[in-house]
């Protein structure tokens, strides 16, 4: 099968199909890494000019390298096999007489072992290329014959592998013959830097499919068959809905639709898709389903009217003018999770939260970073949500584990930083310790704005979130002022209203009553104690006034505070819990 013939030889090819094939006519590259959506279906014309979808080595064989002479595959559990019968056949007669000249015999049985099969291999491309001839040599796996570790930790074997591919890439025989050599491996961090940083080897990022790719797919998948019949939502829809899916997670949607004979309805397909998504990152993200809007959160206004301006401008498609990402500070309990939440609610967007995506094991960390960041460029758009940042990202000067800390945090930056991703990604940074947080992560560029959330304040504040509360719990109880009834000189948290509400419900329960009484509410407000740390909730006020960007958000006691006061009481509270 040979891809059909047109005035531009690089047309009908995948985006990053045309990159290789760019880079390789420029005659200076010859060995190409293949990583990302390696493992997706990728599209083929048929020999009568349809489109049709197969896999990754299919296309090299059929479609980008179609025209070669000679392409041949080779990895550790299959060995080393030709695309062609011809070729084939030429590589049986070129081992005949390799064996006739070393005294071994691979023509019978050719060796899966790197170490062997690379020596036969190269034989092979230097015949070929000395008479002439076209050639491609693609290597799946080849994280598994060039991991990434340190050389002094690495067999023998892999130590050969290494250097004769390094050797490969910059040997002028190859470079100025016809040839193509491309390493697969699903993460660019598994294979060693020795290669992936090599600067005559490019590295070629396979991307999940576009939102058009998906579409594409859909309507080939489903050719001949009534859409009514497997599918609720249209087309179009449907392919902007499963961002984030490949093309692989699509087919398998799609058959069992048709098989089963259930139709997927917007519901079926988002849980699918979350159930997939997951099952795709191994855990590394967890998705956030934002059941309500903006419109439950109590108090926070000035915080609120932001955001909602900023939901207005992603609707209306203006991603220019959005921030690269938001630094959520305060003092704990103030909700900062449930307002993040909200707001991808009020946009109707995916929310995700990050998981611990570290490992012990060498590599594997940045392998795990690599496919949350490809997955997040194909989920776009999206809300990332993370919780504790100051704790969770570390920072450049993170020691102790070979560097991999600083070379995660300085991976993260980078891609904050992104202005591609500007309204496509939304950052949301959520701490009650900004102070902690690099300044690398909450300069502009990276979390712009800065809101700072804080206790209620006044008597309407107290009592609206007492009522948002009651929603939440699902205790009803009729209370004419919370904050009259609680006005003991406490900050009460939503957190501390949530377990009064809790609490009054238990004591009407253990009293045999399914109803929840003022008089719950009480007695539980007189004998309830908020939990008590001073010095560590003013600390978390005035750094959370000291990184807030815009005064408005400031509630009137804290806007009156002078700069240098804040600057000089928050050094001397960080002296007083140092003490202790």
């Amino acid at each position: 099968m040979a891809r059909k013939k047109t005035n531009d030889p690089l047309a009908g090819l995948p985006p990053w199909a045309q990159k290789l094939a760019q880079r390789y006519y420029t005659r200076t590259v010859s060995t190409f890494i293949a990583y990302g959506a390696v493992r997706d279906l990728q599209p083929l014309t048929r020999e009568d000019g349809g489109r049709d979808f197969g896999n990754l080595k299919q296309f090299f064989a059929d479609e980008l390298f179609g025209g070669r002479d000679h392409v041949v595959f080779y990895d550790r559990s299959s060995g080393i096999r030709a695309a062609v019968p011809e070729t084939q056949q030429d590589l049986s007669r070129t081992l005949a007489a390799y064996d006739s000249m070393y005294g071994t015999d691979y023509a019978k049985v050719m060796p899966r072992d790197p170490g062997r099969a690379l020596q036969i291999l190269e034989n092979y491309l230097r015949m070929r290329l000395s008479d002439g001839k076209s050639l491609a040599l693609v290597i799946d796996f080849a994280e598994t014959i060039a991991p990434a570790g340190d050389m002094g930790h690495l067999a023998a074997e892999d130590r050969f592998v290494l250097a004769t591919l390094v050797k490969w890439a910059c040997d002028p025989q190859l470079l100025s013959g016809d040839l193509s050599i491309v390493l697969i491996a699903e993460n660019l961090a598994d294979l060693s830097p020795r290669l992936s940083r090599n600067p005559y080897v490019a590295n070629i990022e396979l991307a999940l499919p576009t939102e058009e790719e998906r579409l594409e797919f859909v309507k080939w998948k489903l050719e001949g068959k009534k859409l009514q019949s497997v599918s609720e939502v249209a087309l179009p829809a449907l392919a902007k809905i499963t961002a984030g899916l490949s093309r692989i997670n699509l087919d398998r949607l799609l058959t069992e639709a048709l098989e089963s004979g259930h139709r997927i309805t917007p519901e079926t397909l988002k849980d699918k898709k979350k159930e997939i998504i997951q099952a795709e990152c191994h855990g590394l993200l967890e998705f956030i389903e934002p059941e309500y809007t903006l419109d439950v959160v109590a108090g926070h206004g000035k915080a609120k009217k932001m955001l909602r301006d900023a939901s207005a401008a992603l609707k209306k498609g203006r991603i220019e003018v959005m921030p690269m990402g938001y630094l959520v500070s305060g003092p704990v309990g103030t909700g900062k999770t449930f307002l993040v939440t909200c707001f991808a609610g009020e946009i109707g967007i995916p929310c995700v939260k990050f998981l611990n995506f570290r490992s012990q094991w060498q590599g594997v960390t940045e392998a795990n970073l690599e496919k949350i960041f490809n997955l997040l460029k194909a989920l776009w758009p999206v809300a990332v949500m993370i919780d504790e940042a100051d704790a969770f990202l570390g920072d450049r000067d993170a020691g102790g584990d070979s560097g991999t800390s600083s070379r995660i945090f300085a991976a993260i930056a980078s891609f904050m930083g992104n202005t591609h991703f500007r309204g496509k990604i939304v950052w949301f940074l959520l701490t009650c310790r900004p102070d902690l947080l690099p300044i690398d992560l909450k300069r502009q560029g990276r979390a712009e704005e800065h809101l700072a959330l804080f206790y209620p304040q006044t008597e309407a504040e107290k009592d609206e979130l007492f009522q948002a509360m009651q929603k939440k719990t699902k205790v009803k109880v009729d209370v004419p002022s919370f904050s009259k009834l609680a006005a003991n000189g406490h900050a009460y948290s939503g957190a501390d209203i949530e377990a009064i509400l809790v609490r009054a419900k238990f004591r009407a329960v253990t009293e045999g009553r399914e109803e929840v009484a003022l008089a719950d509410v009480e007695a539980v407000v007189k004998d309830f104690v908020p939990p008590s740390y001073p010095l560590e909730l003013e600390l978390q006020n005035l750094v959370a006034v000291q990184e807030c960007t815009s005064r408005a958000l400031l509630p009137e006691t804290f806007q009156k505070l002078e700069r240098d006061y804040v600057t000089r009481r928050v050094k001397e509270l960080k002296v007083l819990l140092e003490e202790r």
